[in-house]
């Protein structure tokens, strides 16, 4: 019997979710007896608060999110870590900042606009990390406001925005203008993207959990190893994509390489999570007042249901990395 399943990404459909939609498109969910019914996000936040409060039965967040919404009142449970930085990234064109972005320093006295709440969560680190945060102008979120920030860096309204790895590259095939990034991952030691449901449904659904782990680390294995093919899929989903393909390659490859493989997933397996990680970031949020209340960061998350299937154990040895 097949059970349908709603999973609340975090955006529009992207090449950060093309291990998803292969893993839909070959069969893997199929055969784990799940139907995934894809739904477009708002930001991690949302996605985080939908499936902490059983709206959705899981959905793609932030580590930062998860712990976020966690502090407001309603409880995400990551069941796993899917990749090991963030992928956010900050980005300017060289024309605009007036030099190259090397360094977190160069941003003191800047304006930033961030594309979403996670993103300007995450800079707010950073810059308070780097010891510049009253000396930068963090603009807040609008709504819908992805594109609203490189509009606005395009027009030279601010000095630098707040996206995802990438984002630069693609202003600067597509304006012909230099662009630089900084990726946040590279200085803060923080969880990118995390599976995530509701405790209640966790508890009820042991089987669900786990079949739903195993299938999306098939897809991870699968697009890693053809990541033109994860790209197919996710085009197939969105014909739009076509036209950006190539940097949607880049967005998954980037995944994979750089934020998603480490020694922690050689080690131990795809989408384990380690436990100082998760009470070095929830003590980073609260020193830089970006939780509502007190966390318990031993609760936000569980490897109970990553199992010793060998999607997940043998992983690394399945994409070629030893």
């Amino acid at each position: 019997m097949t059970r349908t399943i709603d999973f609340q990404l975090n955006w529009e459909p992207n090449g950060f979710q093309a291990p998803y939609f292969l893993a839909r498109e070959q069969g893997f969910y199929a055969e784990e007896g799940l139907d995934v019914r894809f739904v477009e996000g708002h930001g991690s936040p949302f996605a985080a608060e939908q499936a902490g409060q059983g709206r959705r039965e899981f959905a793609l967040a932030g580590g930062s999110a998860v712990l976020s919404v966690r502090s407001q009142g309603v409880d995400p449970l990551a069941v796993a870590a899917v990749t090991q930085q963030t992928p956010a990234a900050i980005y300017t064109l060289r024309d605009v900042f007036g030099e190259r972005l090397t360094d977190p320093q160069q941003l003191a006295g800047r304006t930033v606009a961030p594309s979403a709440t996670k993103t300007r969560i995450l800079t707010a680190q950073l810059l308070e990390s780097t010891g510049i945060r009253e000396e930068v102008e963090l603009l807040p979120v609008d709504e819908h406001t992805h594109h609203r920030v490189q509009h606005k860096l395009l027009d030279g309204e601010v000095d630098a925005a707040v996206g995802v790895v990438t984002n630069g590259l693609e202003l600067e095939r597509e304006y012909d203008r230099p662009a630089d990034e900084l990726p946040i991952g590279e200085y803060l030691d923080v969880y990118g993207m995390t599976l995530v449901t509701s405790p209640e449904f966790a508890r009820e659904n042991d089987d669900t959990v786990r079949s739903f782990l195993r299938a999306t680390a098939r897809g991870w294995a699968a697009a890693t190893k053809d990541p033109t093919g994860a790209i197919d899929a996710l085009v197939a989903r969105n014909a739009t994509l076509e036209r950006t393909r190539e940097i949607e390659q880049a967005k998954f490859e980037t995944a994979a390489a750089d934020l998603q493989f480490t020694p922690h997933v050689r080690k131990m397996g795809w989408g384990h999570h380690d436990a100082d990680r998760w009470r070095s970031l929830a003590g980073t949020l609260a020193d830089t007042d970006l939780l509502d209340g007190p966390v318990d960061p031993d609760a936000a998350w569980t490897n109970e249901f990553l199992d010793d299937a060998p999607p997940i154990t043998d992983y690394a040895g399945r994409i070629g990395r030893r």
